[in-house]
């Protein structure tokens, strides 16, 4: 679980690592988004906020900055933390963690 004030404004960091017939694949042509939800519940699609690419490689990193000042502010409680990356003709949906506002 990551933990977060909810005074802080910093970027929350899923490492990805991708394959495309067994070989290492590079997603950082992809559009990657985060969803932050309750407990249970799936996001929909207005959930979703848009995320970057760390410039870093293997493994790549995806990250999406949370907080207050100019990032997705989240009030005090936990989320589940999901991830979606958008590529041709897949659009992998998956559930990366859980992420504390204190």
């Amino acid at each position: 679980m990551i933990t977060l004030s909810v005074l802080s404004t910093e970027y929350v960091r899923v490492p990805v690592a991708a394959t495309v017939a067994g070989a290492p694949y590079d997603p950082r042509g992809d559009v990657v988004q985060f969803a932050f939800v309750a407990d249970g519940v799936n996001p929909v699609s207005g959930d979703w906020h848009t995320g970057l690419w760390d410039g870093g490689n293997n493994p790549y990193v995806a990250q999406c900055l949370v907080g207050p000042t100019g990032g997705v502010a989240l009030a005090v409680g936990v989320y589940n933390m999901w991830v979606k990356i958008t590529d041709n003709p897949e659009i992998p949906v998956r559930l990366v963690g859980q992420l504390m506002i204190a």
